[in-house]
């Protein structure tokens, strides 16, 4: 008996928004789901019984860790539905975020790799902004250059991959290796990605790169292996004040839910249409 041919694997959406949606307590406005293809469920179900034997690492990481995650009785994707807070005010630019997410996801240490980053603004008494990263804030910022007396005001602005219930990197692939997971984490397959960098180009906040050695895209997962063990981002973990929460984004009476309920938030680029899963508290609109 001759086996079919495993079909290439398609981009899937876990949800898709309602227009004009906002979080409000008893409403998911995220809660339309793409059926998955029958080959694609099979295919999902053949590796889950491979896992025990070859390994996840063999499956890819974004895959791997679905399946994972899966194994897991405990957790279904399906009741959650991930997003971040960030309070810009909170923020002090120390940089110890970037080195836990590069500690914890295996981020290659060189240089203008980066899950996360952390950008200062400097606005002066004339109106001019100057804004740098020097090396993703890592190592914290050095003075700006700027003499004081010029100084209007200064602050810092966590970037992210914003985990966009439309994102365009999605809809570019070619062969599916980004996704939407049904809990709402953009995810990466590295056992389908081949390197193309559409997607790299396609993101509008700039959140993806290509790896240096395994050339496949990476960006941001929510540290996807710890939020399915009941785990908070490592990057949320560390952070000294607080400025990032972590969370459900549909679910009434949650930390995030109670932040968005009560703060000014904004999101980054919301002309795009994106529907990011990321959101600021009192951005100015020098960010972009």
């Amino acid at each position: 008996m001759t086996e079919k041919p495993i079909k290439p694997r398609l981009a899937i959406s876990g949800r898709t928004p309602e227009k004009g949606s906002s979080l409000t307590p008893g409403h998911d406005p995220l809660s339309e789901r793409l059926d998955f293809a029958g080959t694609r469920r099979d295919f999902l179900k053949s590796l889950l019984k491979l896992a025990p034997v070859v390994g996840l690492s063999a499956l890819g990481v974004g895959l791997g860790q679905i399946v994972a995650a899966n194994q897991e009785k405990q957790y279904d994707p399906t009741k959650h539905w991930y997003g971040m807070g960030i309070d810009v005010h909170r923020c002090i630019g120390c940089g110890r975020c970037v080195e836990a997410c590069k500690e914890e996801n295996n981020v290659p240490r060189y240089p203008y790799f980066f899950r996360t980053w952390v950008e200062r603004y400097v606005e002066t008494q004339d109106g001019e902004v100057r804004v740098d990263s020097p090396n993703g804030s890592i190592n914290a910022f050095p003075p700006s250059g700027v003499p004081e007396q010029r100084i209007l005001k200064t602050f810092y602005v966590p970037k992210i991959c914003n985990h966009c219930a439309e994102p365009p990197c999605v809809q570019v692939c070619p062969v599916g290796a980004t996704f939407l997971s049904r809990d709402g984490v953009v995810l990466v397959d590295e056992s389908y990605c081949i390197g193309c960098r559409y997607c790299i180009q396609a993101c509008p906040y700039g959140a993806r790169y290509l790896h240096p050695k395994k050339r496949v895209a990476d960006k941001c997962t929510f540290c996807y292996h710890r939020i399915t063990k009941g785990l908070r981002p490592a990057c949320v973990e560390v952070c000294p004040t607080s400025a990032r929460i972590f969370g459900e984004a549909r679910r009434a009476n949650t930390p995030l839910w109670e932040f968005v309920r009560t703060h000014d938030i904004q999101v980054l680029k919301p002309h795009l249409r994106t529907s990011p899963k990321v959101y600021y508290c009192d951005l100015d609109s020098e960010v972009r």
